[in-house]
């Protein structure tokens, strides 16, 4: 079974979930590389990446886990049952981020000497590491390859788009 099979399930999802600390994200599958995401709470609430390349692979039946490297030098792998709508996530930010989280809020994409500089001139050990449970509160299928879905940053959205759930 090639991998865009074994992840047609995925591809094309959109949903919304909390951390069991509050923080809340959004991501869209958009095919079996890459996906699109927004952070709404949390330390670098308002960033917002797409078009981030990720290794995407199925455990099980709708169970599937997404581990990447962002430019900033975080690195992040989530696993997530979609029949539970749980999450694990363990996001591993380097101290710069930690020290300054505020320096990661924008569209990344549009940054990314920036962060590849701020990643460079550290520090990055210790890192601050968050290994949380979440629930998804919102989960919708927006075919692949949808560059509508997250198109913008999170202060940009109405104030009732996170407070959705199906």
């Amino acid at each position: 079974m090639s991998k865009k099979e074994a992840l047609k399930n995925l591809i094309g999802k959109h949903f919304i979930y909390t951390y069991d600390n509050g923080w809340q994200y959004e991501v869209y599958i958009k095919n079996e590389n890459t996906f699109d995401y927004r952070i709404h709470s949390g330390i670098v609430g308002g960033r917002w990446v797409t078009d981030q390349e990720a290794y995407i692979v199925t455990l099980a039946d709708n169970v599937y886990k997404i581990s990447w490297d962002e430019p900033t030098g975080t690195c992040v792998s989530l696993a997530f049952n979609l029949d539970t709508r749980k999450i694990h996530g363990t996001i591993f930010f380097p101290r710069w981020i930690e020290e300054n989280p505020k320096k990661t809020v924008c569209y990344q994409n549009e940054h990314l000497p920036l962060m590849n500089k701020y990643r460079d001139q550290g520090p990055t050990y210790p890192k601050m590491v968050v290994d949380e449970f979440a629930t998804i509160t919102y989960l919708e299928e927006c075919g692949a390859n949808n560059n509508e879905v997250i198109n913008c940053a999170p202060s940009e959205l109405d104030a009732n788009y996170t407070k959705r759930t199906n």
